[in-house]
């Protein structure tokens, strides 16, 4: 049976085509996907009741199904467990805020990047998702929650850029003049550094935000936290951001998780607005949350958070510099769904 979510509308026109209906319906059912958010077919009351039931029996709509979830009293972070149709498991997390309701999705089941601050990371990798698997995310999550989201971030488990095809793919269903309720400036893609693919999802023409996992402007450090770097070094990554800033007319947005004694130095600060300087971007300072629950050893298992007095110091400093620089508050650390912190145990 055929998957229907996860479909462009062009490809949703191309299947009614295929069972002998008019094209139109193809923009018909995507409206109902990701306008009215409506997957239940006996509801498509502007299609037959002969449609119905074909669809029914011919088509499946959802690939994933939950499996479990968590609420963070303190914050209303909801976290929640989806299993694929091969019984993998992956998370994603919906983040309140006063005005904006935010998604974290997945693109991977676990993630081949081994940075050594992520549960993720430890583990591994089992596959990519496909477009349906990350879409559905959106669909399932915010249907629960009961709550509209506004934002959706590709920060959860994997590399966005090495599922590359297929996270593109949904950013142009979420892109798409037809699904209500996103913008484009509301969509993150957060990245390790792939610089073909960076070049590449510039060219691509869904100019959505974009957001680099750095965490130190120093490359041997970096390196240590971040095996990537020692095959896409800052040097290499610096052009495609560039090049990234200019063609979607975005500010890169520099995440940067705070180690303490590690990446909250002075001479970090000043390495940060030597970077910062070549290229329109922001910096978002985040304290590092406990992975101790995927029971990690060596530089994993040594790494502290910057004290929250430090972080704030260190946030001042850049500042000094005419940077522009965010604090993002932790949420959902309680129930381990906090950056960083996503990860299934036995998969």
């Amino acid at each position: 049976m055929i998957h229907l979510i996860g479909k462009t509308k062009s490809e949703l026109e191309d299947f009614f085509i295929s069972i002998n209906e008019p094209k139109y319906r193809g923009k018909q059912l995507f409206e109902w996907f990701y306008n009215k958010r409506e997957s239940d077919f006996s509801k498509m009351l502007n299609f037959s009741k002969s449609l119905r039931e074909k669809l029914q029996n011919e088509s499946k709509v959802h690939s994933l199904s939950f499996s479990d979830s968590q609420f963070s009293i303190q914050t209303s972070t909801k976290k929640y467990l989806l299993q694929t149709e091969d019984n993998r498991q992956i998370e994603a997390v919906i983040i309140p805020e006063e005005k904006r309701t935010t998604l974290c999705l997945s693109t991977q089941v676990g993630c081949p990047l081994d940075c050594k601050f992520c549960a993720t990371g430890l583990m591994g990798f089992k596959r990519n998702l496909t477009t349906a698997e990350i879409v559905d995310q959106y669909l399932l999550t915010q249907k629960d929650y009961g709550k509209d989201v506004t934002n959706i971030v590709y920060m959860g488990m994997g590399e966005p850029l090495l599922n590359y095809e297929n996270t593109l793919k949904s950013l142009e269903i979420f892109t798409s003049e037809e699904t209500r309720g996103l913008s484009r400036n509301r969509i993150t893609v957060s990245t390790s550094g792939i610089p073909q693919r960076i070049i590449d999802l510039a060219n691509s023409g869904v100019k959505v935000k974009l957001a680099l996992s750095l965490h130190s402007a120093f490359e041997d450090i970096r390196s240590k936290l971040m095996p990537i770097n020692n095959k896409y070094p800052i040097s290499d990554l610096l052009p495609a951001l560039q090049f990234y800033a200019k063609e979607t007319k975005t500010r890169i947005t520099f995440e940067y998780t705070m180690f303490a004694g590690i990446n909250d130095r002075d001479e970090d600060i000043r390495e940060l607005g030597k970077l910062m300087s070549k290229l329109p971007s922001k910096i978002n300072l985040i304290p590092f949350n406990s992975i101790s629950h995927m029971t990690p050893d060596g530089i994993s298992a040594s790494l502290k958070s910057t004290t929250r007095e430090k972080i704030l110091e260190f946030a001042d400093k850049l500042r000094e510099k005419n940077l522009t620089v965010l604090l993002r508050n932790t949420q959902g650390d309680d129930i381990a769904a906090a950056c960083g912190q996503l990860a299934i145990k036995k998969n």
